[in-house]
């Protein structure tokens, strides 16, 4: 292994057999074999040599590393970002390697995410010591490290293990049920927050965007089976009714709920979880699970009011209500207090079935990515795949809940009103089971743009608050 130690820092040069490992890396990259790497050369050949990426990567390598800022990247320029890039990987490799002989091992990564603020077991240690290491030793030398590294496009300790440990994914669901953790420094500094922040933003802009397919959603849940209503009538409906402007009715108090509910559910998480935690050990999944259903609970406790006041605003007929305000001003004149927690027990249930399905099946997939693509580290693209589907399988195991829950918001007080279990059963004996799922289509229609709106809101957010991607 001694052979395979990075060179001393002060007197590095470039030997020939590193130059003839460079041109066959840099053809490589040059997919179109011009002699020069443009932005779509590189991005196809970081993705064809199972490169880890991240947003923006490729986008960064250019702005940093074309020096004469022709659009492409010629051999002398990528053998300049190398030869600089190679020092600050001996210097990290250095730093990690603190018995200095040459290697990393399992407790050497433990140390250095504890210095960090990061908790990380043996076997997590050895997933990420399996992801670099090629000839099965369970310990990385200075080879391996440069050939999985060379192109990872961090300047400092910190973003690189944070890069070698997590991929990026958003959230593509209604609610964002396990969130995020963050390390203590990141805690320190405040960028736990500009991460909300972002977060925040995309929900806002993608919810706005995708409003008129939520209304008409609630829409079909509620009067679906009365009046016969299919999706082209639904929205034919709700344009006669109020015109276009009509198709973000309850649109507001759904963006306004983003922030109190982040933060409440943020909180409420960072308190759970250390109930869950044992010394010196990351949270499993159902550890994450538990702390994440915990926290959805007590977050949605609190801002519920404002789900059945976004389900009436939605429903409302033109001239209805005055507004946010007028609408609750009226419910609690009319029918009570307690009309703000109709449909409250459904809401809850559904969040357990949804989280765990969720969670599990996410889980699942980008282990089975990860095991037929030897431990690579999944793309966005495959992340965001995995989040879709179970997402969707999620909410396929909540919906009925979701239904009855909009049912019971929409009862008013005075009118005839039911329990959760009197619902079901009229339900299934008046629609019969696919009553339970009535208004569902319209919401799946939602995923893809919502997916693609949120993904580049909280990306251009992230840039504009100085979050760093990792």
């Amino acid at each position: 292994m001694a052979g395979n130690q990075p060179p001393p820092i002060r007197s590095y040069q470039m030997t020939s057999e590193e130059e003839k490992r460079l041109e066959t890396l840099f053809q490589k990259l040059d997919v179109n074999k011009d002699g020069r790497i443009d932005i779509d050369d590189l991005s196809q050949g970081l993705h064809d040599a199972n490169i880890p990426q991240v947003p923006g990567h490729a986008q960064k390598f250019f702005r940093k590393h074309d020096v004469n800022q022709d659009g492409n990247i010629d051999f002398s320029e990528f053998v300049q970002y190398v030869t600089g890039h190679e020092q600050q990987l001996r210097l990290f490799f250095r730093k990690i390697d603190t018995n200095q002989d040459g290697t990393i091992d399992a407790s050497e990564i433990q140390e250095s995410f504890r210095r960090l603020g990061v908790n990380v077991d043996k076997t997590e240690a050895e997933k990420l010591l399996r992801r670099m290491d090629k000839d099965g030793t369970l310990k990385i030398d200075w080879n391996e490290w440069r050939e999985y590294l060379l192109l990872s496009p961090h300047q400092n300790i910190h973003d690189l293990l944070h890069y070698w440990r997590h991929a990026t994914i958003i959230d593509i669901g209604e609610n964002l049920i396990i969130p995020d953790d963050f390390t203590e420094k990141e805690m320190q500094t405040g960028m736990w927050w500009r991460h909300l922040v972002a977060g925040g933003a995309a929900g806002a802009v993608s919810r706005t965007c995708t409003a008129p397919l939520d209304r008409l959603k609630v829409l079909l849940q509620v009067h679906g089976s009365r009046k016969n209503i299919s999706i082209v009538s639904g929205f034919q409906h709700m344009l006669k009714e109020g015109g276009a402007k009509s198709l973000w009715r309850g649109n507001g108090i759904n963006v306004i709920k983003i922030a109190p509910e982040s933060a409440l559910k943020f909180m409420a998480y960072e308190q759970v979880k250390n109930l869950f935690r044992r010394e010196n050990q990351e949270l499993g999944v159902i550890e994450r699970l538990a702390s994440g259903s915990i926290a959805g609970a007590i977050s949605q406790t609190i801002i519920y009011p404002m789900e059945v006041l976004k389900t009436r605003l939605a429903l409302r007929k033109t001239g209805q209500y005055n507004g946010i305000a007028d609408c609750a001003w009226k419910l609690f004149k009319n029918e009570g207090f307690g009309t703000f927690y109709r449909g409250y027990l459904p809401n809850i249930l559904g969040i357990i079935p949804y989280a765990g399905i969720d969670l599990a099946i996410y889980e699942t997939l980008k282990k089975m990515y990860m095991a037929r693509n030897k431990n690579k580290d999944p793309g966005i693209l495959v992340l965001l795949g995995c989040g879709t589907v179970s997402s969707t399988c999620g909410q396929l195991s909540s919906y009925p809940l979701a239904l009855v829950r909009t049912r019971l918001q929409a009862q008013a007080s005075k009118d005839r009103t039911d329990s959760m279990t009197s619902l079901f059963k009229r339900i299934l004996s008046e629609e019969g089971p696919r009553g339970l799922y009535r208004g569902i289509a319209p919401n799946f229609l939602k995923v893809a743009p919502a997916v693609s709106i949120s993904y580049v809101v909280y990306e251009n957010s992230r840039k504009y608050l100085g979050v760093k991607s990792t």
